[in-house]
């Protein structure tokens, strides 16, 4: 689906164009003119308009955002997993580029968000609609700047991503082939959603808006089987040789365990490369050097 009817590309900003950020900009190249913001401008990718500056300094990103820009991509991550990190990568740096981008006309804000807002422990199934309750610092954090995006004055968009794994996201693979993982059974569910997916499916809804189709206000993007981890973990030592769990392997998950639904992503005619662990873990360990 082309991404607008008309000659005049879009012009789409990917502010935080890092790992997630940059695999969306470059999607988005063939379709869009992309500008990539990042305090480093000489990582971004090649066919992206670099863009120098630091969120937190508000008197950077008046200099260097791009005028009439049709839709923006908040994707940052935190420089540090403390409180005042994650106040910075969801908070702040949301608040300061909503400043600059004062007087602009967005069709579509994307705030990129994580699962972590959910506290369910008790392996209900969790959608759009349930409760977010978060107990960690990080999670409160981020559904604070969720508020922030949602009552921007922008249509805004926030997508909840589960765990991000793919060819440059291996830590789980790697722990446990290293025997550093040893959940207990039956373990927490977990959730996740490869790279490959993680991208198109922001490239998907920006479609979407710009198409004029419907797009709502929160999504939840985790592929289509939540899994309990001793059974991912004992799937991947049948596919490769892996070392024994050792005395100090890790037991238990990180994230409660709730099943994540992405219904609400399926009705919007979004099709997952990635349906489930298998594909994406098979495909990675075939790839293995």
């Amino acid at each position: 689906m082309a991404i607008t009817e008309s000659n005049k590309q879009p012009r789409i900003l990917i502010a935080g164009c890092g790992k997630l950020g940059g695999s969306i900009a470059s999607l988005l190249t063939e379709q869009a003119e992309v500008f990539g913001l990042r305090r480093n401008p000489d990582r971004i990718p090649a066919g992206i308009h670099p863009l120098g500056a630091d969120l937190m300094q508000a008197d950077q990103l008046k200099d260097v955002l791009p005028d009439r820009l049709d839709a923006v991509v908040y994707c940052l991550t935190p420089s540090s997993y403390d409180e005042q990190g994650y106040q910075d990568a969801y908070v702040n740096g949301l608040n300061n580029l909503l400043c600059a981008l004062s007087g602009q006309t967005l069709q579509r804000l994307i705030f990129i968000s994580s699962t972590s807002v959910y506290a369910q422990d008790d392996d209900s199934w969790v959608d759009e609609s349930s409760p977010t309750k978060p107990s960690r610092f990080s999670g409160q954090t981020i559904l604070t700047g969720e508020k922030v995006a949602l009552e921007s004055g922008f249509p805004s968009t926030i997508v909840r991503f589960s765990g991000i794994y793919g060819p440059s996201r291996r830590r789980f693979l790697d722990a446990v082939v290293a025997g550093n993982m040893d959940p207990v059974s039956p373990g927490p569910f977990s959730n996740r959603i490869h790279e490959v997916d993680a991208a198109q499916v922001v490239v998907h809804l920006i479609n979407r808006s710009l198409n004029g189709e419907t797009v709502e206000d929160c999504y939840i993007a985790s592929d289509c089987e939540p899994v309990r981890l001793d059974e991912v973990v004992h799937w991947v030592q049948a596919q490769l040789p892996c070392s024994a769990p050792g005395a100090d392997a890790r037991k238990g998950g990180r994230a409660g365990s709730k099943r994540c639904s992405n219904q609400r992503l399926l009705d919007a005619g979004y099709r997952f490369r990635y349906q489930d662990f298998r594909a994406g873990y098979r495909e990675m360990i075939t790839e293995r050097p």
